[in-house]
């Protein structure tokens, strides 16, 4: 159930992105090989998962040790070479005879994972998370991105505008101004004007 519920949330998420965007072809829009980068997901997986397939499912050691291995062979040092074993398990606070093992079999601990993690400048659940909902999270940046651009009015939708709006504060000059200023949003250069035209139109109205 779990696992049905990561796909619905991805699902979700995929749908979303498609409406802001106005591709149906999420990889016209989206970065599948950058996707994989940041999750550890092969790409093939990745591109499988945007079209709305679904991934292998394996064990969550099996997981852990892809990743480890997809680290090692993604992640370069500034010299561009590889990171050797006794580099990354350094990082982890382990053995190189330890980090050897966990590709092999078993896995790495909670601590030492996140060791890794941080090391690596890597996203909060990368070696555990499952398929969907890694790719989830990954996309709620880009999701945000694709909705802003998508409404240009969206700067309107601040908490404070809201709570004046809910408390029916907002006078007619008021209203006039906040029109003028989602005019001035879609069409830059004329936030200054909206801005003066309001003082004005409020310096008018204060005159007895």
């Amino acid at each position: 159930m779990a696992a049905d519920d990561a796909y619905a949330r991805l699902a979700g998420t995929l749908e979303r992105i498609r409406h802001a965007s106005g591709c149906a072809r999420l990889t016209d829009v989206l970065d599948a090989q950058g996707l994989s980068l940041e999750t550890g997901i092969p790409e093939p997986a990745v591109r499988t998962l945007l079209a709305g397939g679904r991934a292998e499912t394996i064990p969550v050691a099996q997981r852990v040790r892809q990743r480890l291995d997809f680290l090692r062979e993604t992640r370069r040092r500034d010299d561009g070479k590889r990171y050797t074993l006794e580099e990354i398990a350094a990082a982890a606070g382990v053995t190189r005879q330890t980090m050897s093992e966990w590709r092999k079999k078993g896995m790495p601990s909670l601590e030492s994972a996140d060791r890794l993690r941080r090391f690596f400048l890597l996203p909060p659940g990368f070696f555990f998370a499952d398929e969907p909902e890694a790719l989830h999270e990954a996309l709620q940046q880009r999701l945000h991105e694709l909705e802003y651009k998508s409404d240009p009015l969206g700067q309107l939708r601040t908490p404070e505008i809201l709570r004046l709006a809910a408390r029916g504060f907002v006078s007619p000059s008021g209203v006039r101004a906040m029109a003028q200023w989602a005019e001035a949003v879609t069409r830059p250069g004329e936030a200054d004007a909206a801005s003066r035209d309001h003082a004005s139109q409020d310096h008018k109205e204060r005159v007895p």
